[in-house]
């Protein structure tokens, strides 16, 4: 039987596209190898970037390796959200360098770059079973001054990073009910376009 939460896709897709989710409920009693964590930023550091500048960079807290700075990233958080998190066996701060270092001028890609590294580094993630949630719920100059963030990044998001563990142990309903919530997207024909924006694709005809 599938999981609830993994994708029905309308068209074949890679299967950890389609078995990707954001878990709340991480298990306690889980870590995650060091070997596998490298692998993961492995799948980050391959990602695309415009004139390969790749200006992102992350910051690991783990639970068990660092102790004191996996409970700095966690004190950053919005409660909510560290009600959760507390559980996860790793946090991961994202920053984003907001300049270029060939020119100093403003990196306009700096944001969708990053977003590519954490995509690949996601669906990494769950190549080997593990799962991610991504948070803004975060309180920035926090975790700048917790990590040490240099003045020219940002951080963007924090991750949890662990295996997803049973909704039972989430203390608000509306989260438990969300675990296990059949995922919903949008069809394709709500943002994809045929040759200019709000035309049917595709536009006409059938593939030969």
């Amino acid at each position: 039987m599938s999981h609830p939460k993994h994708a029905d896709p309308s068209h074949d897709i890679l299967d950890v596209i389609r078995e990707r989710w954001s878990p709340r409920a991480f298990d306690p009693s889980r870590d995650v190898a060091l070997d596998d964590l490298k692998r993961l930023f492995e799948a980050a550091r391959w990602a695309p970037s415009s004139f390969n500048e790749q200006p992102w960079r992350f910051v690991v807290g783990d639970r068990r390796r660092d102790t004191p700075a996996f409970a700095s990233i966690l004190d950053t958080l919005d409660a909510s959200n560290r009600a959760w998190a507390q559980h996860a066996p790793v946090l991961v701060v994202v920053a984003v360098r907001l300049t270029l270092t060939r020119t100093g001028a403003a990196n306009q890609n700096a944001w969708y770059d990053a977003g590519q590294a954490v995509g690949f580094l996601t669906l990494q993630a769950t190549s080997v079973g593990l799962a991610i949630r991504q948070m803004e719920g975060f309180d920035r100059a926090a975790v700048a001054r917790a990590c040490g963030v240099p003045a020219d990044f940002e951080a963007i998001v924090v991750m949890a990073i662990g295996y997803a563990g049973e909704p039972a142990q989430l203390a608000s309903e509306k989260e438990r009910a969300a675990e296990i919530r059949p995922r919903l997207r949008q069809p394709i024909s709500a943002f994809v376009f045929s040759g200019r924006w709000g035309q049917s694709f595709p536009a006409s005809g059938t593939d030969d």
